[in-house]
C-alpha cells in the first residue's frame, strides 16, 4: 500500500529546461505543476478532517446534555441512532479520511517532492555556464539547490494544506459555538483579531530575519566546503588556524541572525501565551453568565471550553506553521536569485547537430573581452586545415587557452565567428562541439568515483578491457593496480576522493589522458597535457599521444616550447594577437618574440611577463 502511495509522482521526469521563472509564486508554481492533484486532494482531505474533528466536539456536548437529563435505564434505546452515527465517525470516518490523507501526504508529496524539485534544479544548474560557478562556491550553490528544494515543498504545503485546514476548522467551530450562544462568538473573534495582530508584528519580522540566515548559512556552508575542497593548500600553507579564523566569522555572522530569531520567537510566544489565558478566562466567565440566565446547558459549556482549550494547542502550533512559512518564503526568494538566472551561453532554437568529416577549424575576425573594456582576444583570424597540428605559443594571459575556451563554446564570441568544418558552432549544439573535441588540460579534475568511472567518462557504455588498454597507453595500469580505498574497493573499483585527491599530480594527468584516448575525438585539445608528469613518464606518453594525434586535427598549449617543437605549425599569441606563425626553426630565424622565448626559457618555463 505504501509502495502505491510512494509511486503517485515520479520525480526523476525529464521535464524541459527552461529558465526557472523569477516571480516568487511563479517559481512555486513551476515546480509544483507535476504534483498539484495530490495537492488538491490533500487540501480537499484536510478540510473534511477539520469538520470531523468540530463534529466530535458537538457531539462531547451533546452527551454532557444526554447524561444530565436523560433517563439511564432507557438511555440507549432513545439515542441509539445518534450514538450510532457518532460510532461511525469516531471509528470509522475520522480515522480512514486521516490515513487516506496520511499516505498521500507523507508518502506522496513528502518526499517525492522535494525531490522532483532537486532533479529539475539540478539538471538545469549542470547546464549553466562556466561563468556560473566561476563566480560562486559549489558548496553554496548545492546548499540552495537543497534548502529551496525544502522551502518550495514547505511554502505550498502550508498553504494549500495546513492553513485550509486551520481555515475550515476555525469557521466550523465558530459556527458551533455561536450556534450555542451568539455571545460566545464575541471572544473567539476578539481572540481572532488580537491573534491576526500578533502575526502581523511578529511574522514579516522572522521572515525578514530567516531570508538573512538563509544567506548567511549558504555563506557559512560555502566557506567550510571550500575549506575542505582545497585542504591540500591548507596543509601545505599551514593555515589551519586562519582557515579557523575565516569560517568564525561566517558562523558569527550566521549566530547573529539564529539570536535575533529567538528573541522574536520568545517575545511572541510570551504574547500569545497572554492572549490564550484572556480567551479561556473570558469564555469561562460568559460560561457562567449565560448558565446563570438559562441561556445555555452545561453540553453547550463543555464544548465552546474544550473549544478554547483546543485553540490553546493549535495556535502555537498554526504561529509557528505560519512564521515556517514566511521563513520558508524568504529561503525560496534567496534561492530564486541563484536558480533563475538565465545562462550565458545557450543554444538558438534551431540548432543543429555538428557534423565533423575533417576536422577543419576556422576562427574568422573574432574578438572576446570578458565583458571588459579592453580585449583578450582581438580581431583574430586563424585557419586550422584538416588533420594539422598547431602549437599554441605565448606569455600568460596572451589568450591562448581562451581561444580554447572560445572553440569549445564556453564563451559565447562578441564578434567575428568560429566554424568546424564550415559549420558557425553558434548554430550547432554545444553537446555536439564538445563531444568532438578531446581535452587535456594542467588542472586535471576527476570525480569522487572509481577508477573505471573516471576513464569511461569518455566513452558510456565500455568494456573493462577497453578502460584498461586506454591506462596502458596512459602508462598509469601500474599504479592503478595497487590502488585501495577505505571501504576496500580496489584497482579499478577504487574510488579517487573529491577532485582526484588521493592521487598524485601526474598520476591525475595519466588518467585524464587514458580518458581522452578513449574518447578518440576528432579534434584534440592539449592544455599543458604533460606539464604534471616526469620527463621519463611524459616521453612514454607522448608516444601515445602522438599515436592518438593521428588523422586528428591538434591544437597543443605548452609553456615547454620543447614539447610542442615538432608540430605541423606554431601560433605565436601576444595581447589576444597572432604576432607570429611558422615552423620551429623558422621562428627561430625569424629572430621575434618565439626566439627570445627559447632563449629565455629556464628548466622548461617561460621567462615572467615584464611591466608595461
Amino acid at each position: 500500500m505504501f509502495d502505491r502511495f510512494e509511486k503517485l509522482i515520479d520525480p526523476f521526469e525529464n521535464t524541459e529546461l527552461d529558465v526557472p521563472p523569477k516571480g516568487f509564486w511563479a517559481f512555486c508554481w513551476y515546480y509544483t505543476k507535476p504534483v498539484w492533484p495530490i495537492l488538491l486532494t490533500a487540501s480537499v482531505l484536510g478540510a473534511i478532517i477539520a469538520v470531523l474533528e468540530v463534529l466530535i466536539f458537538t457531539f462531547l456536548g451533546e452527551l454532557v446534555t444526554w447524561l444530565s437529563t436523560e433517563n439511564a435505564e432507557t438511555f440507549f434505546e432513545d439515542n441509539w441512532r445518534q450514538l450510532l452515527w457518532m460510532g461511525l465517525v469516531v471509528l470509522v470516518l475520522l480515522p480512514g479520511v486521516a490515513a487516506i490523507w496520511e499516505m498521500l501526504f507523507h508518502q506522496g508529496l513528502m518526499g517525492t517532492y522535494p525531490m522532483s524539485v532537486r532533479w529539475r534544479v539540478h539538471r538545469y544548474l549542470l547546464r549553466q555556464s562556466i561563468s556560473f560557478y566561476q563566480n560562486d562556491f559549489a558548496g553554496r550553490i548545492a546548499n540552495k539547490l537543497m534548502q529551496t528544494a525544502l522551502a518550495v515543498r514547505e511554502v505550498v504545503t502550508r498553504i494549500a494544506d495546513i492553513l485550509v485546514y486551520v481555515i475550515v476548522y476555525f469557521v466550523a467551530a465558530l459556527f458551533v459555538v455561536a450556534e450555542a450562544s451568539p455571545y460566545f462568538a464575541i471572544p473567539f473573534m476578539a481572540w481572532l483579531g488580537c491573534y491576526l495582530v500578533t502575526m502581523r508584528i511578529f511574522i514579516p519580522r522572522l521572515k525578514n530575519v530567516s531570508r538573512e540566515q538563509a544567506d548567511a548559512r549558504s555563506v557559512m556552508t560555502g566557506h567550510v566546503v571550500d575549506a575542505y575542497t582545497n585542504i591540500s593548500t591548507v596543509k601545505l600553507f599551514s593555515h589551519a588556524a586562519r582557515e579557523e579564523d575565516y569560517a568564525k566569522t561566517s558562523m558569527m555572522t550566521f549566530l547573529k541572525t539564529v539570536f535575533l530569531q529567538m528573541r522574536l520567537v520568545t517575545g511572541m510566544n510570551i504574547t500569545l501565551t497572554t492572549l490564550n489565558m484572556m480567551l479561556l478566562f473570558a469564555v469561562a466567565a460568559m460560561s457562567i453568565s449565560l448558565w446563570q440566565a438559562g441561556s445555555v446547558s452545561t453540553g453547550e459549556i463543555a464544548v465552546a471550553v474544550a473549544l478554547v482549550l483546543r485553540f490553546q494547542g493549535m495556535s502555537q502550533w498554526i504561529l509557528w506553521e505560519v512564521s515556517g512559512l514566511f521563513e520558508n518564503i524568504g529561503t525560496v526568494q534567496d534561492g530564486i536569485n541563484t536558480i533563475s538566472r538565465e545562462r550565458d551561453v545557450v543554444d538558438v532554437p534551431e540548432a543543429t547537430a555538428l557534423e565533423v568529416p575533417a576536422g577543419e577549424i576556422r576562427f574568422d575576425g573574432i574578438g572576446f573581452h570578458y565583458g571588459k573594456a579592453s580585449g583578450v582576444i582581438e580581431d583574430l583570424t586563424l585557419n586550422i586545415q584538416p588533420g594539422e597540428k598547431i602549437g599554441l605559443i605565448g606569455r600568460s594571459g596572451a589568450g591562448k587557452s581562451t581561444l580554447v575556451n572560445l572553440l569549445l563554446r564556453f564563451y559565447d564570441l562578441e564578434r567575428g565567428k568560429i566554424l568546424i568544418d564550415g559549420q558557425d558552432i553558434a548554430g550547432v549544439r554545444q553537446d555536439d562541439i564538445r563531444a568532438n573535441v578531446g581535452v587535456v588540460t594542467q588542472d586535471t579534475s576527476l570525480l569522487h568515483r572509481s577508477i573505471f568511472e573516471n576513464v569511461a567518462y569518455g566513452k558510456p557504455d565500455v568494456s573493462r578491457e577497453e578502460v584498461e588498454a586506454a591506462l596502458s597507453k596512459a602508462h598509469a595500469l601500474e599504479f592503478v593496480g595497487g590502488l585501495t580505498d577505505l571501504n576496500d574497493r580496489a584497482g579499478l573499483d577504487a574510488h579517487v576522493g573529491e577532485r582526484g585527491v588521493k592521487l598524485s599530480g601526474g598520476q591525475r594527468q595519466r588518467i585524464a589522458i587514458a580518458r581522452v584516448l578513449l574518447k578518440d575525438a576528432p579534434i584534440l585539445v592539449l592544455d599543458e597535457a604533460t606539464s604534471a608528469l616526469d620527463s621519463e613518464v611524459e616521453i612514454a606518453i607522448q608516444e601515445s599521444l602522438f599515436e592518438l594525434m593521428k588523422g586528428k586535427t591538434v591544437i597543443a598549449i605548452a609553456h615547454r616550447l620543447s614539447t610542442i617543437a615538432a608540430m605541423d605549425r606554431l601560433i605565436v599569441m601576444d595581447n589576444g594577437r597572432i604576432i607570429e606563425e611558422g615552423s620551429h626553426q623558422e621562428l627561430l630565424d625569424r629572430n621575434g618574440l618565439y626566439a627570445q622565448l627559447w632563449q629565455h626559457q629556464s628548466g622548461g618555463f617561460l621567462a615572467p611577463v615584464q611591466a608595461a
